[in-house]
């Protein structure tokens, strides 16, 4: 058996968005180690897969990490070493170079890397995939906009690990023992049994300019309640003001009162999630719950929808913050969110559960 480094150094949603390729690393035997940044650890304890999680806070993915200086970078290298790895796949979008992290692999003595890379990438990459458009380029062999659940199979793939037979290619993460049962209480305490309906409404977003305004999500949850809906509002213990608010007289606030694996279960026994695009968006769909998508176009939806899962996408994808990558909205009033009404969630969660008033 070879031990298999799965490297993806950012956020929860991006970690479960690499989870169909971490599965295909492991279809063929091999043991797989995930890599991932402090932000994606959480994520990385639920992918099926990954037999071992190793947190590294990269200096030049996450800009909290410690600065990259001579001695964080031997740290990394012997951090990496130490796990004496055969192999490793490192997973990146379509914005990040993969070759300052293949020259810590290099250094750390990974025999075989593989990673999609624009830049040539000398004696770093053992087998590289090229992205760009195949139609103005025949040396492509990873097509620009694929979702990004794809783009990383076929990263993998391009590396010789190839999805198995009866894996459909969707996400998914693992049930932790007393995680249904944490999901269910902490549900019961506010008067919704098991079995009962209840639309979910996550309200904070990782990334600013990628959030539903706290006023129109206040706004949503009262239009839901109206439209016969229970809402739950939910969010990290940093949030617990937001939800406090968002949730009013008329939500019922889960903020800070579940761990990442236990909102995964009550995710999973909504009917729907208003989220923006944020990780609990993916966690919705590694669940299979549809989800409404408020969606800023600072990133390109096609990449970064609700994947594998029916869901309606909401937001103007043509504003004039479309691709920045902005983390703060650089138009003045965030139009392509602020523009979205209440109405428009309460439509959009008819339309995906049959449910009317």
């Amino acid at each position: 058996m070879s031990r298999v480094l799965a490297v993806r150094l950012d956020s929860d949603g991006d970690v479960l968005l690499t989870g169909p390729a971490i599965r295909a690393l492991a279809a063929g035997g091999d043991e797989v180690v995930a890599v991932v940044g402090p932000r994606g650890r959480q994520a990385a304890a639920l992918l099926p897969g990954a037999a071992q999680v190793v947190v590294w806070h990269c200096g030049w993915v996450d800009g909290d990490a410690p600065p990259v200086t001579p001695a964080t970078v031997a740290d990394a290298v012997a951090q990496i070493a130490d796990l004496a790895a055969d192999e490793a796949v490192v997973f990146t979008s379509f914005h990040q170079s993969p070759l300052p992290t293949a020259l810590v692999l290099r250094m750390a003595g990974v025999g075989r890397i593989t990673a999609a890379s624009v830049d040539f990438p000398g004696g770093l990459l053992d087998v590289r995939a090229r992205p760009g458009d195949p139609t103005l380029d025949p040396t492509v062999d990873l097509p620009d906009d694929l979702p990004e659940p794809e783009r990383a199979v076929a990263i993998a793939a391009r590396g010789g690990h190839v999805t198995g037979p009866d894996d459909d290619g969707c996400l998914r993460v693992m049930t932790p023992p007393g995680t249904v049962e944490a999901a269910r209480d902490r549900l019961a305490a506010h008067g919704i049994a098991a079995g009962e309906r209840y639309v979910a409404l996550h309200p904070g977003a990782s990334v600013p300019a990628r959030a539903w305004p706290p006023e129109r999500c206040a706004a949503g949850v009262e239009a839901l309640q109206a439209a016969g809906h229970r809402v739950v509002v939910t969010g990290a213990p940093a949030e617990a003001p937001l939800t406090a608010a968002v949730a009013g007289r008329h939500g019922i606030d889960l903020g800070g009162a579940t761990s990442f694996a236990v909102l995964a279960e009550v995710l999973r026994g909504a009917d729907a999630v208003v989220v923006g695009n944020t990780g609990p968006a993916h966690l919705a769909a590694a669940v299979g719950t549809p989800v409404v998508s408020l969606f800023s176009p600072v990133v390109p939806a096609v990449r970064w929808a609700p994947y594998g899962v029916p869901h309606v996408l909401l937001g103007d994808q043509e504003a004039p913050c479309r691709g920045t990558r902005a983390r703060d909205c650089p138009v003045p009033g965030h139009p392509c969110l602020a523009g979205v009404p209440p109405e428009a969630v309460v439509a959009a969660v008819a339309r995906l559960t049959g449910h009317s008033e």
